[in-house]
């Protein structure tokens, strides 16, 4: 293979029940794949080699435009579920690729950057036009993928192409480009632990001190029984949590 691989699989289902991971990273493509036949058909070898879910984590400045075309059509006629976890950055033509994941997951830290498509060009003003012509099509093309996403229109999605918008998570998630921030499965999982302990000590004690006033109270009047019931209660509701 002629080019540096930009997409690395970390399993391939191997472990039964966990999706199989797949990371991209760096340019996509350092050359075309408009002429290349061999990259493009083992990527795709690669992807459906397997079923199942798969995560793709992203974090990529962007590349070249075809590439990106061809591995979102590639994703979007992947039959299983697809989730894309941007961790880094997903600009340009890493950014096309992302629309193509039936969840789109941002870092709070991560990066959305789009833009209009670029070209080099050599010749006449006849080759000119004609490579202007090019680039606007490329646009079209473009916007199809992230109006497929956000449904936002083609006129707003041109607009914030023009100005090479970049994005932060919390204002790719409102225009429709992710859908969610990637949150800390270690922080959420610690705080459903804490919250359960702390209900399981409370009930714990109260069962305890119920049972000791239990005994108590038999053996004394049931006035003074009644008063430090009362006086238990009010104890116990200043030390519960808000």
């Amino acid at each position: 293979m002629k080019n540096r691989k930009f997409w690395q699989w970390k399993n391939r289902g191997e472990d039964e029940g966990r999706p199989r991971i797949l990371e991209l990273s760096g340019t996509i493509a350092e050359e075309s794949w408009f002429d290349d036949d061999v990259t493009p058909e083992q990527f795709r070898d690669e992807l459906f080699a397997d079923s199942g879910e798969v995560t793709i984590w992203i974090n990529s400045p962007g590349g070249d435009c075809i590439a990106a075309s061809r591995i979102h059509a590639m994703l979007m006629d992947y039959p299983g579920a697809i989730t894309v976890k941007i961790d880094g950055i997903a600009a340009s033509a890493a950014s096309v690729i992302a629309m193509a994941g039936t969840r789109v997951l941002m870092a709070p830290t991560a990066l959305m950057m789009i833009h209009n498509p670029m070209t080099g060009a050599y010749g006449n003003h006849e080759d000119m036009q004609k490579a202007i012509g090019m680039l606007d099509e490329v646009k079209e093309s473009i916007i199809n993928a992230y109006e497929i996403k956000t449904n936002l229109t083609r006129a707003k999605i041109s607009h914030l192409m023009d100005n090479e918008t970049w994005m932060n998570a919390k204002k790719a998630i409102e225009l429709g480009f992710a859908d969610a921030i990637l949150e800390d499965a270690k922080k959420a999982s610690n705080e459903a632990s804490y919250a359960f302990s702390m209900r399981t000590s409370q009930l714990s004690l109260l069962n305890k001190i119920t049972t000791t006033h239990a005994h108590t109270t038999d053996q004394a009047p049931p006035e003074a029984g009644t008063a430090a019931l009362d006086e238990l209660e009010t104890r116990l509701n200043l030390i519960k949590p808000h």
